[in-house]
């Protein structure tokens, strides 16, 4: 179904990295799963030539068999594949595609990489492929946000907070997940990053509901420690996790705010916990007279494009 070959092999900090409105810069595309596989724009550097838009590239360590449609030109970083369609796809073909080679990823677990089998993964026919992709109507996510360039991050100016000082924290009081009652009342909340960390829905016991408009911190649990979430509504959470609680709080700088925290993930690695020292973890935030700058941070979320859509 595609030809293959390496890609350009480049490091990223061996590139120049600039804004997406700079008319001679491509995507650069490294081996992560998530944003479609782009980590940065950067200037086409001359004599180098971008792979080709409509190729899909396919990650065969780090995040192995992360494999995306990239709609524009892009530079392709270290041990990455390019697969080219031998015959004339559509978007939707592709993407199916895209997610038949994805889905056997869990073949190469434990550090295994897939250089060399990948060309042998099985996937369906262009028939089964068609008879899949027909079964389903497409609905494209469209935004109406014009992006408003004079908002700009000037991360030197912002202040340093403890999160203690920041939020009233509350731990959540579930120790048994398996004696909730499966139901619709309320989402159960475990300690998963992924789907907003929302295990199942339950039915509603209030001597363990956590109140919503929260930011949860993921304390403790396998791979997640240091992630949080924002979640709306009341929910059952996990002990594992712990809730934070600030008058000024709302879904916009909320995203803000679990976005700078994710950066700093990085800390709890190695089987750290969050737990003990969460309340004096350390935060920058924007500021406006040395108090956090929540009006900010929620019109900076509300400018960008689908945002219209939260």
């Amino acid at each position: 179904m595609f030809d293959y070959k390496y890609g350009v092999n480049l490091e990223l900090i061996n590139c120049q990295e600039v804004k997406s409105s700079d008319k001679n810069s491509v995507n650069f595309v490294a081996r992560t799963s998530v944003n479609n596989g782009v980590t940065a724009r950067v200037k086409i550097i001359e004599n180098i030539k971008p792979q080709q838009a409509g190729t899909l590239s396919l990650a065969v360590s780090g995040s192995v068999l992360s494999c995306f449609v990239q709609t524009e030109d892009y530079y392709s970083g270290r041990d990455l594949y390019v697969l080219s369609p031998k015959i004339d796809l559509t978007l939707e073909q592709k993407l199916f595609y895209a997610m038949c080679i994805n889905k056997n990823a869990y073949r190469y677990s434990y550090g295994r990489a897939a250089n060399k089998t990948f060309p042998n993964i099985e996937i369906p026919s262009l028939e089964e492929c068609n008879i899949v992709i027909g079964t389903f109507k497409i609905k494209y996510i469209r935004t109406y946000n014009k992006v408003v360039k004079n908002i700009a991050l000037s991360v030197n100016s912002w202040k340093e907070f403890k999160i203690g000082e920041l939020f009233y924290l509350r731990k959540c009081k579930c120790v048994n997940a398996g004696a909730l009652e499966d139901g619709n009342d309320v989402q159960y909340i475990g300690a998963k990053k992924s789907e907003n960390g929302v295990m199942k829905r339950v039915n509603r016991d209030n001597s363990l509901l956590t109140k919503g408009n929260c930011i949860v911190f993921i304390c403790d649990g396998q791979g997640s420690v240091g992630y949080s979430n924002y979640i709306e509504t009341d929910f059952i959470g996990s002990t594992t996790l712990t809730a934070g609680y600030n008058e000024n709080l709302n879904k916009y700088n909320a995203l803000f705010i679990v976005t700078v925290l994710d950066k700093e993930r990085y800390k709890y690695s190695y089987g750290r916990k969050y737990g003990p020292h969460l309340a004096n973890a350390i935060i920058k935030l924007p500021t406006k007279n040395n108090l956090p700058d929540w009006q900010f941070m929620e019109n900076y979320i509300k400018s960008l494009p689908y945002a219209d859509k939260i």
